[in-house]
């Protein structure tokens, strides 16, 4: 392993492991739910319409896609694949888009019943493109602190 490679691998384990792993899954359901009405309330009040349809799109697409990955620790098959053919019609208002982001939101928290219901344990984990293999709260966290951070591209 290069240097490069274990910088990477330990900034994921302390950024997006650890603290995936540090709450349990009533816990990040009640933290996506809180953040996603955050965001939500964001964007509707932003000075630039535009702007925020296009982050909540880009959102959306990665959460969406996140789901897709949690699904194989239920069960789907594996497959390697981007984001950007789970984002919502870039057509879509600001309106239409704040619709696909609560609804697509929504879908996650029940996931994470469905998670919590079929015992996935932390040892199960599911590939990310970039950061390797994630535990389902490491998922959990990852799609929390990537729509919070990207969220504040909204004003």
């Amino acid at each position: 392993m290069t240097f490069k490679t274990w910088v990477f691998k330990t900034v994921i384990e302390w950024v997006v492991e650890r603290p995936g792993q540090s709450k349990s899954y009533d816990e990040w359901k009640q933290q996506l739910s809180a953040s996603g009405a955050a965001i939500e309330a964001r964007a509707a009040r932003s000075n630039s319409p535009d702007r925020a349809s296009s982050v909540l799109r880009h959102l959306t697409g990665i959460e969406r896609w996140g789901q897709r990955r949690l699904q194989i620790l239920l069960g789907a098959a594996p497959l390697q694949d981007d984001y950007d053919g789970y984002q919502p019609d870039a057509n879509l208002e600001l309106a239409g888009q704040l619709v696909a982001f609560a609804q697509t939101r929504a879908a996650t928290l029940k996931l994470v019943d469905q998670l919590k219901e079929a015992g996935v344990s932390d040892n199960q984990k599911a590939a990310h493109n970039d950061f390797g293999r994630l535990s389902a709260r490491g998922w959990l966290r990852y799609l929390d602190l990537h729509a919070s951070l990207e969220s504040k591209k909204i004003r």
